[in-house]
């Protein structure tokens, strides 16, 4: 098949990120990757469709370009989508779905815009195909067609992934606020944590949850596939090929270690979450890689002797209730208010958790590093730590940080007006 235009789109503030991995898994430089608002653009071949779907963890969607064309009406858009060769891409067997999505389009109806497209797609059939076209389908289609509007400019893509990659197939058991999987490969990737490099380091997520960090870390580890589980649409468009993608699957599990090179360790105060991640854990094959335990995340000590990484979401709103001892004195609430156009978390003091949690660990985890994902953006301050890195994240529309503190021992400095030494919990960082 000819060179493909590929379309990744990813999380705000993981379009770097998305990029590297992009090369590392395609080989493609230059002007064959570059990186766009939302996702990445890659000129490559059907072969690194199916190798991004299988291997990236960073993706929503593997999508392919079709067309790209000015437009001013509706009547524009089915004229652009009745160009598209659809026959080439699947069969009237098929089903199909059209999704929009828009950034200040003109029109009116994106729903009558879907139907112009959808209107288009069907008479191509009916005329390629003697009358006979392909059904609408708007739960489980086989095939999803994306069409994305700007001010005059439209897009249509087809969709290689189906299902949203997020959806790794291992996560049955979740909680009330689970972390999706490709923000959890995005925290991993903006730590910098990385198992096979010069200075492998042990990884801790003291609030584990479900196990969402963990068992993605873990499978970074053993080199297992974040697709490896699970089925996508491309296998069910005109290119694809069973014998060709059974290759690249043999060479995938060959490439699996049988263990990983450092220790990853979670843990969390909810022996309920505790076993959920222990369930997801077997399901994603790591179940022996990972180190779950109970316990409160401000009086655990490292899960190992060397100093290592920890990483984690830690929990807000409702949830701190089971964040520890602190967090369940704390009445904390989450709005979502909307600012300067955009969506910003908002959290009250809550501060009585994080502090003893800056404590616990100035006191316990020396020389090790503490990655933190938050919506709140005064939490540096409510730890009394300086954070030495902020990496800007966006959780769905909310916009958060990933902080970096680093646990040095350092002089401690008195309060004022203290007579005696400083308590511990004060040592500047």
């Amino acid at each position: 098949m000819n060179q493909l235009h590929l379309f990744l789109p990813c999380a705000a503030g993981v379009e770097g990120f998305l990029a590297d991995e992009v090369h590392a898994i395609t080989g493609a430089t230059g002007q064959d990757l570059l990186v766009g608002r939302g996702g990445v653009m890659l000129r490559g071949m059907w072969r690194d469709a199916l190798l991004l779907n299988l291997h990236s963890r960073l993706a929503q969607r593997v999508l392919i370009e079709l067309s790209h064309t000015m437009y001013r009406s509706e009547n524009d858009l089915y004229r652009a989508a009745s160009e598209v060769a659809w026959e080439i891409w699947f069969s009237p067997k098929e089903t199909f779905k059209i999704e929009v999505t828009s950034q200040h389009s003109p029109l009116t109806s994106l729903n009558f815009a879907a139907l112009k497209v959808k209107d288009a797609i069907a008479d191509r059939f009916r005329e390629k195909r003697h009358g006979v076209r392909p059904s609408v389908e708007t739960h489980h289609p086989d095939v999803r067609v994306h069409l994305h509007l700007t001010t005059d400019g439209a897009t249509i893509y087809i969709d290689t992934s189906g299902e949203a990659l997020f959806k790794r197939g291992w996560r049955e058991d979740k909680g009330d606020a689970p972390l999706k999987e490709t923000l959890a490969a995005a925290m991993i990737a903006a730590s910098g944590w990385n198992p096979h490099g010069d200075n492998p380091q042990p990884l801790y997520d003291p609030c584990c949850g479900s196990g969402t960090v963990v068992i993605e870390a873990a499978q970074i580890a053993r080199k297992i596939p974040a697709g490896i589980l699970r089925r996508f649409a491309f296998e069910k468009l005109v290119p694809f090929q069973r014998h060709v993608w059974e290759a690249m699957l043999d060479e995938a599990e060959s490439q699996i270690l049988a263990e990983s090179p450092v220790g990853i360790y979670g843990s969390d105060i909810s022996f309920r979450m505790v076993d959920f991640a222990e369930r997801n854990a077997e399901r994603a094959g790591v179940a022996k890689t990972v180190q779950l335990r109970g316990g409160d995340a401000l009086q655990r000590m490292p899960p190992c002797d060397e100093p290592g990484m920890m990483l984690l979401n830690p929990p807000y709103g409702e949830r701190i209730a089971a964040a520890g001892v602190a967090g369940q004195k704390a009445q904390e609430r989450m709005e979502v208010v909307e600012r300067a156009g955009r969506e910003t978390a908002q959290t009250e003091d809550g501060g009585e958790f994080f502090s003893q949690l800056a404590t616990h660990w100035k006191k316990n985890y020396s020389g090790w590093s503490g990655f933190m994902l938050t919506p709140d953006l005064k939490l540096p301050g409510k730890m009394r730590l300086k954070e030495s890195r902020r990496t800007p994240m966006w959780n769905g529309p909310i916009e958060c940080r990933l902080f970096r503190f680093d646990m040095i021992k350092g002089a401690v400095k008195p309060r004022k007006n203290a007579p005696g030494p400083a308590a511990e919990g004060d040592a500047e960082q």
